[in-house]
């Protein structure tokens, strides 16, 4: 491995480890999302049955 190969690995691994980063925030924001959402649609189905 050369001097190159190594600062690309580097790279690689830190563009790698920030996607992940990102999509674990985005993963997050959608199941707190989905959590909203069914509450919402547990009170409203709770309001249609009262």
């Amino acid at each position: 491995m050369t001097g190159d190969d190594s600062v690309t690995s580097n790279k690689t691994v830190r563009e790698k480890k920030t996607r992940i980063r990102r999509l674990d925030r985005q993963l997050g924001r959608k199941t707190l999302e989905v959590e909203i959402l069914k509450e919402s649609l547990d009170r409203s189905r709770a309001k249609k049955t009262t």
